[in-house]
């Protein structure tokens, strides 16, 4: 075990990813320190993981008498950015959603922080801004996707060449859906996904297969291989969490169970691999057969979409960033149609005026008018 414990800033702590962080926290309490939380708006979760935790910081959108109760047994109110700067902070875990993680992101950078990441959006938005910086500055990106976590794993300890990147995808809750019933499945629908358990975004976009794209993007500048060399198969049992073909065709993969708090436990814990009897361990007779499927690219036209935008590069990813948060928005609302969501994207997108070389306000503001596009478009 560690000699002395990691402090952690974490930011996203009410949402799924965040509450699992602290699950693995529970199980390392001599190894992990709670520095700082930050969530959006859930301050009565909040103020149970202060109670529990006793950071001596916290972030959050509340009201002015909420933030007084958060603030009632010692732990101080303070923004994000100082928050994640602070000396005493070792790692900051972004697990967040949305464009609100970047910019502490880089200042994290800045400060010498190492980054568990969880927030596709920093990647997608500023992938090479944020591997750039990351590397001018010495400083870790510890993914935390089981994706491309997976691959971080497979990557340890070899000096070959890398010949391919396979993304594992479970195909999501629409897998075996009949393509002519695509037109008419629900949100509620969307979101029971097959073998995880996660947000309601993050859900959405494993069915129209978004967030693998997102993925393709995040091992396109963490690993720093090209487009041509990361294929995407179909997986349904998600035992596989990924796989890496080096020179020789050689490939090596990462199985366990589908559980978010192993990759979680390997990030934030790194270099460090510990026990945890809260974690199952995966039991190859039990698991039985472990199937691969080709993806069709009409049941997720958004993956071919997302992938040929953001190989314009400038600031046409933050701007498709943008473009799906606010349809997937619209569908969970519904005010459009699952199969819709491509199309409402591709709209938006038109609008949009690169930056070839931007910096970070001009990543921000991409995302956020071409969010404000789609919204447009759509009307009432």
């Amino acid at each position: 075990m560690s000699a002395k414990p990691k402090t952690l800033a974490l930011l996203g702590s009410t949402g799924s990813v965040g509450t699992q962080t602290l699950d693995v926290v529970r199980s390392f309490p001599d190894d992990l320190n709670v520095f700082g939380l930050a969530c959006n708006r859930n301050v009565e979760l909040l103020k149970k993981q202060i109670d529990e935790f006793s950071p001596r910081f916290f972030s959050c959108n509340g009201s002015p008498a909420e933030m007084a109760s958060l603030s009632a047994n010692g732990c101080q109110e303070t923004d994000i950015n100082p928050m994640v700067c602070h000396d005493d902070v070792d790692v900051v875990v972004t697990a967040t959603t949305g464009d609100v993680a970047l910019a502490p992101t880089l200042d994290a950078i800045d400060c010498g922080k190492s980054i568990a990441l969880a927030n596709k959006e920093t990647v997608v938005m500023a992938g090479e801004l944020v591997a750039n910086k990351a590397k001018a500055k010495g400083v870790s990106l510890l993914p935390m996707d089981s994706e491309p976590n997976a691959i971080w794993q497979c990557l340890r300890g070899e000096d070959s060449k890398v010949a391919k990147l396979i993304i594992t995808a479970s195909g999501g809750a629409f897998r075996n859906t009949s393509l002519d019933r695509l037109d008419s499945v629900t949100p509620e629908q969307a979101l029971m996904h097959p073998t995880w358990k996660m947000g309601q975004k993050i859900t959405v976009d494993s069915a129209t297969m978004m967030n693998k794209a997102f993925e393709v993007i995040e091992a396109r500048w963490l690993f720093d291989v090209d487009w041509d060399d990361i294929d995407v198969v179909v997986h349904p049992q998600s035992v596989i969490h990924s796989m890496v073909e080096f020179a020789d065709g050689s490939v090596k993969a990462q199985l366990s169970p589908p559980d978010m708090r192993l990759p979680i436990q390997y990030a934030i814990l790194y270099p460090e691999r510990h026990a945890n009897a809260s974690i199952k361990r995966l039991d190859p007779v039990a698991t039985g057969s472990l199937t691969f499927e080709p993806w069709e690219p009409e049941r997720y036209p958004c993956f071919d979409l997302a992938i040929n935008v953001v190989r314009r590069g400038g600031t046409w990813p933050s701007a498709l960033s943008g473009a799906n948060d606010a349809a997937v928005d619209l569908f969970l609302a519904g005010r459009i149609g699952f199969m819709e969501i491509d199309d409402v994207i591709t709209d938006g997108l038109r609008g949009h005026v690169n930056v070839a070389d931007p910096d970070l306000d001009d990543i921000i503001t991409a995302c956020k008018t071409t969010n404000e596009r789609v919204v447009g478009l759509v009307g009432a």
